[in-house]
């Protein structure tokens, strides 16, 4: 520490030897050139004696030019405290916190050059633009103090000088015009400075645009959509809920999908087009994010949604289920509400309580596993029963669809049944039991104001009530029973409600 402070010491020694041998030099310049106007009025002086009709002008001309020239005291005073102010700071941090550590009588107080870096460090940390901020500064110090060096070693104006100062921090290459020791040296070390000023900048700029692009390819940016399909999760039933979504939207022309996880955007977005299957005009967005984080949530505009599937995680029942509930918390937590309502995937049957719960009215619980249990019973017990399901439940065919027509208001059931040309009707939402659903209600049952028609048809456009038709009534067919046998099924493997799916049997 003390060999540096020696070096330190016998550098500045060294360039003040320098400077005061170049004020010396410009002081006896200034003197000559005062002796030598003094002289220069003096002849012109005799001259004038000799012939009246020279013009007086041109006789002070240089003494007058003389006198706009500034006094060396305020020059060596602005080069004084350009040097001050430039070694200062160098010092201060070189030194204090030699000086700090002699003072303090414990040891556990902490440097003030590890605090100072610190408070820099937050500093640079909380505020956004608080970098470009330190780099206009320093610019903007570089030039004044470059400014005022350059003014103390030569005989221009403090303006001139400032500009000039400024062209040496945009362009390092301007000082090779510099004349004399004193200004070159201060040239070299403003270009030098403006050197790491440029460098500095290009970092800044560099980073912010590397930055911009990361963003947008981990997936970090906001969704502008409105009525849109939300799946929050990833999962392998994912690839048949995109595929089956496509196709609900083709009769709207498309439509947007978003689709948020925790993965990266890029695995998302090939593993998605690894499916290889026709989009139908519909747009799929993947977004990287917590569903459990609102700010997240609302990365992917999830109070305009139109619809918010909830997918389960693989594994674990219990834990998937419970992160499902967490998820809908968050999803109920949102301040700006929710305009669509939401399909949470459940693993276990007795969690669905529990869900339904949380969530209200907006929330419709699908346990997979249970449902998927009973569809296999069903089509055990009776083949080409899975070719049914499979055409009802998907979109290529004919699906279920839920519409509300006032003008069947007030109509019995088995009026109703007969009204849709082009569709079945099997069922009523009931709006007097909270939207509950009657699969094959009576047929003397009327139809009230609110009540939903449930019917499987082509697509949602096409089909509509017509007026009733005439029916020509005939005979029905005689009832057929045919002898009762015991049934036996044989289970391959083990699920874990295997005593629910032999119930159900």
């Amino acid at each position: 520490r003390w060999s540096g402070m020696l070096s330190a010491a016998a550098i500045l020694l060294c360039f003040a030897s320098l400077l005061h041998r170049n004020f010396s030099l410009h002081d006896q310049v200034h003197h000559l050139r005062g002796q030598l106007g003094a002289a220069t009025a003096k002849l012109q002086s005799c001259i004038v004696v000799m012939d009246s009709s020279l013009d007086m002008s041109s006789v002070f001309s240089y003494q007058s030019n003389d006198e706009f020239v500034p006094s060396r005291s305020l020059k060596n005073f602005s080069l004084l405290l350009s040097l001050s102010a430039l070694y200062a700071p160098i010092i201060i941090l070189k030194y204090i916190d030699l000086l700090s550590r002699l003072r303090r009588s414990g040891g556990s107080e902490v440097a003030f050059n590890k605090r100072l870096a610190y408070r820099v460090d937050i500093f640079l940390s909380l505020h956004p633009y608080a970098k470009p901020l330190v780099l206009l500064v320093g610019t903007m110090l570089l030039i004044g103090l470059g400014g005022l060096a350059l003014y103390g070693v030569t005989d221009d104006s403090l303006s001139d000088c400032l500009w000039l100062s400024w062209t040496f921090v945009a362009d390092a290459g301007n000082h090779a015009n510099a004349v004399g020791f004193g200004p070159k040296l201060v040239s070299v070390s403003i270009s030098i400075g403006g050197m790491l000023v440029f460098a500095m900048m290009l970092g800044l700029v560099t980073d912010s645009i590397s930055e911009k692009f990361d963003s947008l390819r981990k997936g970090r940016s906001e969704v502008i959509e409105q009525s849109h399909t939300l799946i929050l999760g990833w999962s392998d039933k994912l690839g048949s809920l995109l595929n089956q979504i496509c196709i609900a939207n083709e009769s709207l022309g498309g439509g947007t999908i978003v689709v948020m996880a925790e993965r990266d955007k890029e695995e998302m977005e090939a593993d998605i087009a690894k499916m290889e299957f026709d989009m139908k005009g519909t747009a799929v967005i993947c977004r990287s994010g917590s569903p459990l984080i609102l700010a997240d949530l609302k990365k992917v505009s999830v109070s305009k949604a139109r619809a918010i599937v909830v997918l389960a995680e693989e594994g674990n029942a219990d834990q998937s289920d419970a992160r499902a509930l967490r998820i809908v918390l968050s999803l109920t937590g949102v301040k700006e509400g929710l305009r669509g309502h939401i399909v949470v995937e459940l693993s276990d049957l007795d969690n669905e309580v529990l869900v339904k719960l949380v969530g209200g009215d907006l929330v419709e619980t699908v346990v997979a596993h249970d449902v998927i249990g009973r569809l296999m019973i069903q089509c055990a017990r009776q083949p080409g029963l899975a070719q049914i399901w499979e055409d009802i439940l998907g979109f290529e065919n004919c699906e279920f669809y839920i519409k509300r027509w006032p003008q069947l208001v007030g109509m019995q059931f088995e009026d109703v049944l007969i009204s849709f040309p082009d569709a079945v009707p099997c069922g009523i939402k009931m709006a007097s039991y909270g939207g509950k659903i009657i699969l094959n209600p009576d047929d003397c049952y009327v139809l009230q104001e609110g009540d939903e028609v449930i019917v499987i048809a082509e697509d949602d456009d096409t089909y509509t009530p017509s007026p009733l038709p005439k029916v020509r009534r005939g005979y029905p067919p005689k009832d057929f029973v045919g002898p009762k046998s015991p049934e036996r099924i044989l289970f391959c493997g083990w699920r874990r409600d295997m005593e629910d799916m032999i119930m159900v049997n």
